[in-house]
């Protein structure tokens, strides 16, 4: 028996995917070596706290994701910040500055130096960039807004969302809405002043009460069982027919298509006898590692207010930790009564290193580098840590070079695709678009097929002998 589609890799990306072909009728399987579904999308919860091991919020900017959203019937479900997310927080050598969400709070804020905001406001009168070529994400800011704001802002920002450096991050590739306003209005201010006011993403962050885990679990219960977890495949032949999938405990499954919804180095490994230009594309993609330590405490153990996301970190000699999100203030319910919590992170490509430390002395370090910051008295009530060997990818410069041969896999090997969090963006919302997307090319594809078989089992015309 042979299936229309078998999607490699049962995270959001390749659920989502599968969903989509589900819907149209077609017969999918998909295959995941763990023995549970969602990849990296983690929720624990244990004694009334709350821990993401992976993604902790979902972006309601996003309108095609959004729509996904309510048609699992997610949506009446999503919880939006809590009330007490009121300010952004960012960390110097200096130590914490609260910086307030209007958009003169960085000019009101002495986190930025008088020259650093002078430079900053004149990015209203620099005209923009006249070449094509390719910037890092720091080069873009500091070119716009100046040193100042790119080495204050920009990198922990870049550290704090992709665990990337910004000086080797791809402005094209993880903001590019930024160069095409650039473009556009000739300046980010005057974009940023045009646009409707409430609509930035980060007011429109959302999670649900069981984390962000839901949307996985609800994605695999509409699948079903096509779902196959703790199956390992250990290649993929192309036929001329479709693909032969040989696993490691299940035996060899037949496709017309396949779609590799799994981690680059995974993708690059069974692309290689089938795709060496898609596997060396894949095998470019830098992940590196990255670790949780989640940490609750009892409400009047911390003396800071937690009003905000958390706050995000410049580099520092002396420093373990790029970002913290406040858990408890984000949502409600990520902690019992009376207490709160706290999620850090570290290593990524900032200082991958730090994630070799053992799980005890990492919770220690971030404990102990947090009590000074927050003003934070005892130890925690509670406390987990999680590494992930190989983490979010890096977008590096020439990344959509390399997203453009990953997704034109099709054209050269017929049926082949490829989807997940290194080709479009790396936020649930951006996988969701780009599974999405991937779908609606598997589905023309199955149709092309289908049309070819169709049209060699009709009769051929028999000549007239005027031909």
């Amino acid at each position: 028996m042979s299936h229309d589609v078998v999607v490699i890799g049962a995270g959001i990306s390749g659920l989502a995917c599968a969903n989509d072909l589900a819907r149209q009728g077609h017969d999918v399987r998909v295959l995941e070596r763990q023995a549970s579904t969602g990849g990296n999308a983690v929720s624990r919860r244990f004694g009334g706290f709350l821990m993401e091991l992976g993604p902790t919020t979902f972006n309601g900017a996003f309108p095609v994701a959004m729509e996904r959203i309510h048609r699992l019937g997610l949506g009446g479900s999503a919880r939006e910040l809590g009330p007490n997310v009121q300010k952004r927080y960012l960390r110097d050598h200096r130590g914490l500055y609260g910086i307030p969400t209007h958009p003169m709070g960085f000019f009101t804020s002495s986190y930025l130096s008088p020259l650093a905001r002078i430079s900053m406001a004149a990015e209203i009168l620099r005209p923009r960039k006249a070449d094509q070529t390719e910037e890092t994400i720091h080069q873009f800011a500091a070119r716009r807004f100046g040193k100042g704001f790119a080495d204050k802002v920009i990198e922990p920002m870049a550290a704090g969302i992709f665990m990337g450096d910004a000086r080797t991050l791809s402005i094209d590739s993880t903001f590019p809405k930024l160069p095409e306003m650039e473009q556009r209005f000739g300046s980010i201010i005057r974009g940023v002043m045009a646009a409707k006011r409430g609509s930035e993403p980060g007011r429109r962050l959302l999670s649900w009460d069981g984390g962000i885990a839901t949307l996985p679990r609800t994605l695999t219960h509409r699948l079903g069982a096509r779902v196959h977890t703790g199956v390992a495949v250990n290649k993929v032949r192309h036929t001329g027919s479709g693909f032969e999938i040989e696993t490691a405990n299940s035996g060899t499954l037949r496709s017309r298509t396949v779609v590799l919804a799994v981690q680059p180095h995974v993708a690059a490994a069974l692309l290689e006898n089938i795709d060496p230009a898609a596997a060396a594309a894949a095998g470019d993609i830098a992940a590196p590692p990255v670790g949780v330590v989640y940490l609750g405490y009892r409400r009047e153990q911390v003396e800071h207010p937690l009003d905000g996301l958390g706050f995000l970190s410049t580099k520092g000699d002396d420093q373990l930790i790029s970002g913290v999100q406040f858990c408890s203030t984000m949502f409600e319910g990520r902690a019992p009564t009376g207490h709160v919590s706290l999620a850090c992170y570290i290593g990524g490509a900032r200082n991958p290193e730090t994630t070799r430390l053992q799980p005890d002395r990492m919770i220690s370090a971030a404990a102990r580098e947090l009590s000074s910051l927050l003003g934070i008295k005892g130890s925690p009530v509670v406390s987990r840590a999680h590494i992930w060997p190989r983490g979010l990818p890096h977008y590096a410069l020439g990344h959509t070079k390399l997203r453009t041969v990953l997704r034109t896999a099709s054209q050269r090997v017929a049926g082949l695709f490829v989807t997940g969090n290194f080709l479009q963006g790396v936020s649930v919302a951006n996988c969701l678009d780009t599974a999405g997307d991937t779908a609606v090319q598997v589905q023309a594809e199955l149709a092309r097929g289908t049309e070819l078989v169709a049209g060699a089992n009709q009769p051929k015309k028999r000549s007239s002998g005027a031909d």
